[in-house]
């Protein structure tokens, strides 16, 4: 594997973690930002690996929802997947576009 590629996987779960660690807290109830930090995140983490975006998906995305089903029984949180998709596969497809390939 090229190291750009493991780079970004590792990355992507350091800011999830980072991410589901921050939407974790106590007084933190403001879910859209949670999303927008994971849509960014895979974003460009998905640019930067140029191959196997759903990887970085799950690498950036998963935290949440691991985190919220452990310590609560959340299982709504498996939505926060979603936005990783999103980001990912956009961040991958955009650096399609510009590679031209």
């Amino acid at each position: 594997m090229k190291k750009t590629f493991i780079f970004s996987v590792l990355l992507a779960v350091v800011i999830g973690i980072a991410i589901a660690w921050i939407d974790l807290r106590p007084n933190w109830d403001d879910t859209g930002v949670s999303v927008f930090m994971v849509l960014v995140a895979s974003l460009l983490c998905g640019f930067l690996a140029a191959q196997k975006p759903w990887l970085i998906a799950l690498a950036v995305g998963i935290w949440i929802p691991l985190f919220g089903i452990v310590s609560t029984q959340n299982f709504g949180s498996l939505l926060a997947l979603l936005p990783g998709f999103a980001g990912a596969y956009a961040g991958y497809g955009f650096r399609k576009l510009i590679r031209g390939s």
